[in-house]
């Protein structure tokens, strides 16, 4: 038994990379789970995977650029499961490239995927966590954002800095209905990651060499179990931070 069991977590970006990690570590702690991702058959092999180590889970496709994909998704985790106690924002389409290159279409499908829906999903369950007396809500940001060369990276920045400040204003809203929202900047070992490693070798080489563990975060084991304790009561006094875990890469400061 341990102080999770019987809680209920919504993760968007479940059927793959950090999402499936975070889902497999709180199933670990008896967390009961709603997972959403735009390929349902993904979302499913997570779902299948959950439920080996004993827990209910739903997998539902979602959209996360979609409004009521994201209604829906909440709308089900209540009924179906009693609620939601956690939420883990982790799904977000990238829009990489110089300025001159990057459209509108790409930086709004990174606005709405990232800080947009990020507030819907916020608003949508905070109703639910205050009637269950408290949760907690993970939002996921990028060193991206605090490049000294931002050349190439300044969409994706611009969007994953307007989520770490969602935070800070939900954090300081929201704390005295015992609901804490925290920032996660990670580094993983993620297909979103290998893409970039596999067209970028020479950045990846050099991005690598900086960061002191001298090694990338593993799914379940460094960033799903951080999640797991930062949802504990050995923490529960901290709120609205960004917490790197990145081997001590970056410098939020």
């Amino acid at each position: 038994m341990t102080a999770l069991k019987g809680k209920v977590a919504l993760i968007t970006g479940a059927g793959q990379g950090i999402g499936q990690g975070v889902a497999l570590a709180l199933a670990s702690e008896g967390v009961d789970l709603l997972l959403s991702g735009r390929t349902l058959e993904k979302v499913q092999e997570t779902a299948r995977l959950v439920e080996e180590r004993g827990v209910r889970a739903i997998a539902v496709a979602c959209n996360v650029k979609a409004a009521d994909d994201l209604a829906s998704a909440v709308d089900t985790a209540v009924r179906d499961l009693g609620g939601v106690d956690i939420l883990v924002n982790n799904a977000q389409e990238v829009p990489l490239g110089l300025l001159n290159e990057v459209t509108d279409e790409a930086f709004l499908a990174g606005f709405e995927s990232g800080p947009l829906a990020t507030f819907r999903l916020m608003k949508l369950v905070r109703p639910h966590m205050e009637r269950r007396g408290g949760g907690t809500i993970f939002n996921f940001t990028s060193s991206a954002g605090i490049r000294w060369d931002m050349s190439g990276y300044g969409c994706y920045g611009a969007i994953k800095q307007a989520t770490r400040v969602l935070t800070r204003a939900g954090a300081a809203e929201w704390g005295r209905q015992n609901i804490r929202v925290l920032t996660i900047a990670p580094h993983a070992e993620s297909p979103g990651l290998k893409m970039w490693i596999e067209h970028n070798p020479d950045e990846a080489k050099a991005f690598f060499r900086t960061i002191p563990l001298d090694r990338i975060g593993r799914l379940e084991e460094d960033i799903g179990r951080a999640i797991v304790a930062l949802c504990g009561s050995d923490l529960s006094y901290l709120t609205g931070a960004t917490i790197p875990l990145d081997g001590g890469q970056a410098n939020f400061d």
